[in-house]
């Protein structure tokens, strides 16, 4: 029984291995594997199914940046009722874990956000989809008149609340807001929901997590715009110049 015994239970050790998930040279998991939690926060790579939904929309056919340095977010977060929605975003791999953690904190924060959906949900209309009051990430385009890829373009800037939080910018003696419906919300000592600033939450998150925010810039102000460094994305695409 003994000479039995020995060979069986080599094989259940064996099929026990084999049922782990393979680990890549570094010990780590493959790079493509999904990070599901459980808790409705999630990571996947960029389906069948998902590229789908985004081809020609945010994913454009001259789109430069490979499929495989995108990932899904699934997210969960609450509205300024307290009503739970459950929410979808799009960013870049060198950044996933990180936005999946600024919004589970803001979820378990209550801090309100009206929507978080896809951009292609506009046809990656940039106005729609900030005047709907949508946060967002991902929407492939270049720096207009230059061959570089805008930081939304890779993927490494996310928008929050919108409309409440417009980008402006004097051009020409003109003043341009975008979205134009966000335009009452230019003043930015008034009191309104959503509003970001110094002391709110989403900003200090962000922060904290290596992100700037173009509330500080002085020669433009956008609001709900939070992106990565130019000289980090530099060494990460030295080729995006």
């Amino acid at each position: 029984m003994k000479s039995i015994r020995i060979p069986l239970l080599l094989l259940m050790i064996a099929a026990l291995l084999l049922s782990l998930p393979a680990l890549a040279e570094d010990g780590t998991e493959p790079a493509d594997e999904a990070v599901n939690e459980g808790d409705g926060f999630y990571i996947t790579p960029i389906t069948d199914e998902i590229f789908a939904r985004i081809y020609g929309k945010s994913f454009k056919e001259d789109c430069t940046v490979p499929r495989e340095d995108l990932r899904y977010l699934h997210l969960l977060y609450v509205d300024l009722d307290g009503v739970e929605h459950e929410g979808e975003m799009i960013v870049n791999y060198h950044i996933a874990e990180d936005v999946l953690d600024i919004f589970r904190q803001l979820y378990e924060a209550k801090y309100p956000i009206e929507r978080i959906r896809l951009v292609d949900e506009y046809d990656a209309d940039d106005e729609l989809s900030m005047e709907d009051n949508n946060s967002s990430s991902f929407n492939f385009r270049f720096i207009s008149h230059t061959t570089r890829v805008s930081k939304h373009g890779l993927g490494l800037a996310v928008d929050v609340n919108t409309l409440y939080n417009p980008y402006t910018k004097i051009v020409d003696g003109v003043r341009i807001v975008e979205p134009i419906t966000g335009e009452p919300y230019l003043d930015r000592d008034a009191d309104f929901p959503y509003k970001i600033d110094h002391e709110d939450l989403c900003y200090k998150l962000f922060i904290e997590h290596g992100f700037e925010w173009g509330g500080d810039w002085e020669d433009r102000k956008d609001y709900q715009h939070f992106e990565i460094p130019t000289s980090v994305i530099e060494e990460w695409y030295p080729e995006n110049k």
